[in-house]
């Protein structure tokens, strides 16, 4: 697996600051900030309403991963994508990924091969004796590796680096948006706050039920249960609406 952040938004930072203070002034230009107060509203701007967030975009270049992998990743409907089209590519030397369950165990491992090199001689042999190849890939791994292009803006990263680097997903998305987030972060220090699994961003549990039985990460303190019925109880209890006034810069 191998991982390029090839190209996204330069001077991230100042614009996401513009944008934010758009919509209460049009002629402070953060460009122009000091660091503490660049650092003020950056903190401030993470706990707002995030649309200024979809004006940062970064695409990634993911190659060697499997195609497991990537029906799962063009599932975020909100990111861009150009796939390697098995449709019209020869892909009988195309490597197959074995998974670490089990190519660490050589009776699984064994299993594995003798099916994977099986399915790879008929793919060849139907193309071989004329079958197009958008019809043979039909009965090819699903764990052949492909390569494909992503794009998605700094909201979008956001909200799936919650679920996507919990331990609950598979290891291979794990591994994919570790790297993703070790890049953006390479560029971008501030975003890496931004890019944080779910019961580090919120000190709660996404699973609960997994969270109890599994997950290493999993302590009894981020059970929220009783949290959420006493705020359910107050919340459908009454009714009330906030008064925003604009202070220093910040809707308050």
């Amino acid at each position: 697996m191998k991982v390029e952040l090839m190209s996204y938004t330069p001077d991230a930072l100042t614009l996401l600051l513009r944008i934010k203070n758009t919509r209460l002034s049009h002629h402070d230009d953060p460009a122009h900030w000091s660091d503490a107060k660049r650092q003020e509203h950056l903190e401030y701007m993470r706990d707002t309403i995030k649309s200024s967030w979809e004006f940062v975009d970064y695409v990634f270049q993911i190659e060697g991963v499997t195609r497991a992998f990537t029906h799962q990743l063009v599932r975020t409907r909100t990111g861009s994508y150009a796939q390697q089209a098995m449709r019209v590519v020869d892909a009988r030397n195309q490597p197959v990924e074995c998974p670490p369950s089990i190519a660490n165990k050589p009776e699984l491992a064994d299993e594995w091969n003798a099916g994977v090199a099986e399915s790879m001689r008929c793919y060849g042999e139907l193309i071989d004796i004329g079958a197009p190849i958008q019809d043979a890939r039909g009965i090819l791994p699903t764990h052949s590796t492909t390569s494909i292009l992503a794009k998605f803006n700094l909201r979008t990263l956001h909200e799936m680096a919650k679920l996507r680097l919990c331990t609950r997903t598979q290891g291979e998305y794990q591994d994919v948006f570790r790297e993703m987030r070790r890049l953006v972060s390479e560029e971008h220090p501030w975003a890496a706050e931004f890019l944080e699994v779910y019961c580090v961003a919120h000190g709660a549990c996404a699973f609960p039920r997994y969270g109890k039985t599994e997950c290493p990460v999993y302590f009894a303190a981020l059970d929220n249960t009783s949290v959420r019925e006493e705020a359910a109880r107050r919340f459908w209890s009454m009714r009330h609406e906030a008064a925003p006034v604009a202070v220093g810069g910040k809707a308050m």
